[in-house]
């Protein structure tokens, strides 16, 4: 059983309500981009692979800007990096009015890119920011808390996106539009990305109020100096990369994250093809996926009380693994359900594999957090070979890509639950020769 201290003391609560609701930003943010790719890829008439572009745009910044913002963490402090990202990721939401209005793919990508670099610095700071704020030993519940706000922000871009996006789309098809005018095509296609454009406006504004109330608020003083790294950033890389248990945990990122990213960006397209159904349905599927994992996540947090993070992260890792499976060989109403089901399986990993990889690792955690945000290139790659399986078989067959994901999920999982062991059992040897001294 684990011990039941107080994940976060009254002295950190203000800081950890900013934090949350940076943890629900961002992930608003990730969640109305997953119904682009259905949206690009019917207002563009592309395919599933050339769509798919979306998430590799999204996640791909998250990688090239994670290294960056531990660069500003480990130079001044969490707070400014926070500003810094919360600035950028407002800056990326502007810039979809420009791209409504130019009507170019391109465009929409260099605002997604920007927008998601912004939202990598902010999740590269929060993420170890939150750990801080209290005990190590509470640290992984406490994350695993502060990440239960990021579905609510997940639940509130699906509604945006099922809202006013997807009933926007005009039901013509690529044969449809074929032939049409030019007139006609480009004042469809000009109404559907105006309706793309305006609740990631209205994120911008938002996004811009959050980060004036940080910018007034007060550090705590346990984070709010300036770094003083323990060691060269050479040393910190050697360090890191001699980890077995850190390499592991970046991994498992890596295939997680693109579990969960190829999960809910073709759970609209999977329900139209198992139910016969439209883009709507779809939207409403994936806001009931949304609510499973935001009610999963407070849930999962609370199980950690009574078993061991990296036992219950395996157990769940496994059971996505049977869900996908059903999902890929039962193309109906129970596959659908299934689909759904993933999403309490998903709520616990991304902070779990996070708070686990980056235990015992010190000052070293803000260049390790890095890693594990990079990790997100995952949610790039992965769901470009389920867009090319969809594209050579269907999107039920896709599905085996997620399942093997989440076997490495599960793997990891085993391989943390073993590593705490050895520690807890060499802690005790040393505890006890020291009572012997």
């Amino acid at each position: 059983m684990q011990t039941q201290s107080a994940i976060v003391s009254r002295q950190m609560l203000w800081p950890f309500i900013l934090l949350t609701i940076c943890f629900a930003a961002w992930g608003t943010a990730a969640n109305m981009t997953d119904p682009l790719v259905k949206v690009f890829s019917k207002t563009f008439s592309m395919s599933a692979l050339q769509s798919a572009l979306v998430q590799f745009s999204y996640y791909g910044a998250y990688f090239c800007l994670a290294l960056p913002a531990a660069m500003i963490n480990r130079r001044f402090n969490y707070k400014t990096g926070l500003l810094v990202g919360l600035a950028m990721a407002a800056c990326g939401a502007l810039l979809f009015y420009p791209a409504s209005q130019t009507m170019l793919y391109s465009h929409f990508l260099l605002a997604l890119f920007i927008l998601a670099g912004g939202l990598s610095i902010l999740e590269t700071s929060a993420n170890p920011y939150v750990m801080q704020l209290g005990c190590e030993q509470t640290a992984t519940r406490r994350l695993n808390l502060a990440q239960a706000f990021n579905p609510v922000g997940t639940n509130i871009g699906v509604f945006l996106a099922a809202t006013l996006i997807l009933p926007n789309l005009n039901q013509a098809d690529s044969a449809g539009r074929a032939l049409m005018s030019e007139a006609q095509l480009k004042t469809v296609v000009s109404a559907e990305l105006n309706a793309v454009m305006v609740p990631y406006i209205g994120m911008a504004c938002c996004l811009i109020l959050l980060w004036l109330c940080i910018f007034c608020s007060r550090s705590p003083a346990t984070v709010a100096k300036a770094a003083t790294p323990a060691r060269k950033l050479k040393k910190t890389f050697q360090h890191l990369y001699q980890n077995k248990h850190y390499r592991f945990g970046v991994l498992a990122q890596f295939f997680n994250v693109g579990a969960q990213t190829c999960v809910w960006t073709y759970t609209i397209g999977y329900t139209m093809e198992a139910l016969n159904t439209t883009e709507v349905t779809g939207g409403q599927v994936l806001q009931y996926s949304m609510l499973v994992f935001l009610v999963s996540r407070f849930i999962m947090t609370w199980l950690m009380r009574f078993i061991n993070a990296a036992k219950l992260l395996r157990f769940m890792a496994l059971g996505a693994a049977v869900l996908c499976f059903v999902v890929a060989t039962q193309v109906n109403l129970a596959g659908v359900i299934a689909l759904v089901a993933i999403s309490s399986c998903l709520s616990l990993m991304f902070p779990t594999i996070y708070g686990t990889a980056l235990e015992g690792l010190g000052d070293d955690a803000k260049v390790g957090a890095a890693g594990l945000v990079m990790a997100i290139l995952g949610g790039a790659f992965l769901p470009l070979i389920q867009a090319a399986t969809i594209d050579a078989f269907n999107t039920a067959v896709s599905f085996v890509v997620p399942l093997i994901c989440f076997l490495v999920v599960a793997l990891y999982g085993h391989h943390s639950k073993v590593a705490a062991h050895f520690v807890k059992q060499t802690d005790i040897k040393l505890h006890a020769g020291q009572l012997q001294d």
